[in-house]
């Protein structure tokens, strides 16, 4: 390592360390949920997605019935359809008292982060003579300080596991289809993550781990699943809460495809945004469109040698298919770093470089910072600052369809 590179992992290690402890105050300073606070932002994910539902669990309850949930626990959202293992894997974080489970998670959540940045690490690895250990260290300092990894820790996401998932599944899917798999299984715990991933893997012949993963993580849930059934009253029971879970959701400000309010990324909720209005049952529309352009597409870049590219586009068909929020993009972080390495290293002609405009338009999300939201609110208002990011992603999408297109002029890695 040069004289420069350790400067540059001092320094970078100390901007991450400044921004982590800033991004890990909230979870030792978050007030115990009650009446008092109904709206309390701090840690609302672990909150609501977590913590509670694993007591209701517990409990002898059914936290995807929302009646139940907002009768028994002080949350202020619903608890939605995460895979029914997530009730298993999370559960060390919901048997102590609240804050200190909160301060174990947000700290766990920091270390996801710290892992996803050496997974991005060895991407660039694979395409740029850069030590592993100063790239981990520049991209752990940029995710602790951006507004994407920032809001994880803040409103305590599950996202950093997700993501971890999602980049070995892409990453590991040739030469380890065993890890692959698992790390599908991870990515699955949000079906909104685990569905489109699945099939786009499938499509680009790794068929077994698709299926495997999909299988395990089907598996995993299996127990729980039995359980509730049997709370429910049996298999009918069990999908009249499912029903009553999906129609709470898509009636939510924070949910629904028609709100103003929302910071949905995905296509169909940025077009209502934009327009003002879409057409009824768009939302299926967007899934088949962009699951069918994005599978005939990244087929395409995989053939033409430019697998960075196509892993940035896999990652970005998922989240602008089906619902996803700004902070959703973080699965895409280790393909950014694939392919701003691999700009770099072949510096294409100016027709090749779309790829590089979408990682510009990538970086709207994670430099949505405080003080940037709130000059675009009193600039433009309201409705753009819940637009813009989602805007972005759906641009960057685009932008990496055309590539696609003329896969001769896509950088090849």
């Amino acid at each position: 390592m040069s004289a420069r590179q350790r400067v540059v992992v001092l320094v970078g290690a100390a901007v991450g360390l400044l921004s982590a402890w800033h991004a890990l105050a909230p979870s030792w300073r978050v007030p115990l949920p009650g009446e008092a606070n109904p709206a309390e932002e701090r840690l609302q994910d672990f909150r609501d997605a977590l913590y509670f539902p694993i007591r209701e669990f517990l409990a002898g309850g059914n936290p995807y019935d929302p009646a139940s949930m907002f009768a028994h626990w002080p949350v202020r959202q619903d608890f939605n359809l995460y895979q029914p293992y997530h009730l298993l894997v999370h559960l060390p974080f919901a048997l102590p008292g609240y804050r200190v489970g909160a301060v174990a998670f947000t700290v766990f959540g920091a270390l996801l982060l710290v892992a996803l940045a050496a997974m991005a690490a060895h991407s660039v690895r694979r395409l740029l003579p850069v030590p592993v250990v100063v790239t981990t260290v520049v991209i752990a300092a940029l995710l602790m300080t951006s507004q994407v990894g920032k809001a994880q820790l803040y409103v305590g996401q599950v996202n950093p596991l997700i993501a971890l998932g999602a980049a070995g599944a892409l990453l590991a899917r040739r030469d380890r289809p065993g890890w692959a798999a698992v790390a599908l299984a991870l990515a699955w715990l949000k079906p909104q993550y685990g569905f489109p991933l699945a099939i786009l893997l499938y499509a680009r012949g790794s068929r077994r781990v698709a299926v495997a993963g999909t299988a395990v993580a089907a598996a995993a849930s299996l127990p729980v699943v039995v359980s509730l059934v049997s709370r429910s009253g049996g298999i009918g029971g069990f999908l009249d809460v499912v029903v009553a879970n999906l129609t709470h959701a898509r009636g939510t400000a924070y949910g629904a495809v028609d709100s103003l309010t929302a910071q949905r990324i995905d296509v169909a909720a940025v077009l209502f945004r934009v327009t003002g209005g879409v057409p009824s049952g768009i939302e299926p529309i967007v899934l088949a469109g962009v699951l069918v352009t994005s599978v005939l597409l990244v087929r395409r870049l995989d053939r033409a040698g430019s697998a960075p590219v196509a892993d940035l586009l896999t990652c970005l068909a998922v989240v602008v298919c089906l619902v996803h929020q700004p902070g959703d993009v973080l699965i895409a972080v280790p393909s950014m770093a694939a392919v701003a390495a691999l700009w770099w290293r072949d510096r294409p002609e100016p027709g090749g470089s779309a790829p590089c405009f979408a990682l510009l338009a990538l970086a709207v999300p994670f430099a949505h910072l405080y003080t940037v939201d709130s000059t675009i609110v009193s600039v433009f208002g309201e409705r753009a600052a819940v637009t813009i990011d989602g805007v972005a992603v759906v641009a960057a999408w685009c932008l990496l369809v055309f590539a696609a297109v003329r896969p001769a002029r896509v950088p090849v890695g």
